[in-house]
């Protein structure tokens, strides 16, 4: 709980967004709340949802490339050899039908939280996000649905969701969970190809 009495003390965050990414934060409003998720023990569950270009096969995995930072552009981050080790787990949930490079939903589960890491886990597989400046370079071959792909390459933003966070508070005898649901935007990209979340999802 926040104690506004407590000298000094300001919320803070302690999980961040990328800009242009949507979804959940978590913010700590006492001190000891926040020495207690910053610490090392503290556990995270962490699921985003993303747009991607082209069809990730298999259709589960992991991507582990070390991450570090692009030693031409600082800003960026690349896999590189000399990285921070990292690991993301996904699952396919949906893709678009027939021919071509197409649109694929995806759920991505974070087991670390290097700066930028899915966004750059699934560029490096060829799978870039629908919108992302930075990493997300569409595929010159066009969408076969010519609205579908005007809309995809206009998206203003990476179309990554910060969906799903379960962790436990301190003092707490279970986890709490929150989901997000999805913003418009991404809800109407995902009306125009015909995709949806399954059930369980």
């Amino acid at each position: 709980a926040w104690n506004p009495g407590a000298a000094g003390w300001t919320p803070r965050l302690v999980q961040r967004l990328d800009r242009g990414t949507s979804g959940l934060i978590v913010v700590a409003k006492s001190p000891a709340a926040h020495a207690a998720l910053q610490a090392p023990a503290a556990r995270f569950d962490k699921q985003y949802l993303a747009v991607v270009w082209g069809r990730p096969a298999p259709p589960h995995g992991r991507l582990e490339g070390p991450l570090g930072r692009d030693p031409l552009d600082r800003r960026r981050m690349m896999v590189r050899a000399t990285g921070a080790p990292s690991k993301t787990a996904y699952d396919l949930l949906a893709r678009t039908t027939g021919e071509g490079p197409g649109l694929s939903l995806v759920r991505c589960r974070l087991f670390t939280g290097r700066t930028h890491q899915i966004r750059v886990h699934l560029a490096d597989r060829g799978w870039p996000i629908v919108g992302d400046a930075v990493y997300g370079t569409p595929p010159r071959r066009r969408l076969a649905d010519p609205a579908l792909d005007r809309a995809a390459r206009a998206f203003p933003r990476q179309a990554l969701h910060a969906w799903r966070i379960a962790f436990r508070p301190p003092g707490a005898s279970a986890d709490l969970a929150f989901v997000a649901p999805l913003p418009a935007d991404m809800r109407d990209l995902l009306t125009r190809a015909g995709l949806s979340l399954p059930p369980a999802a």
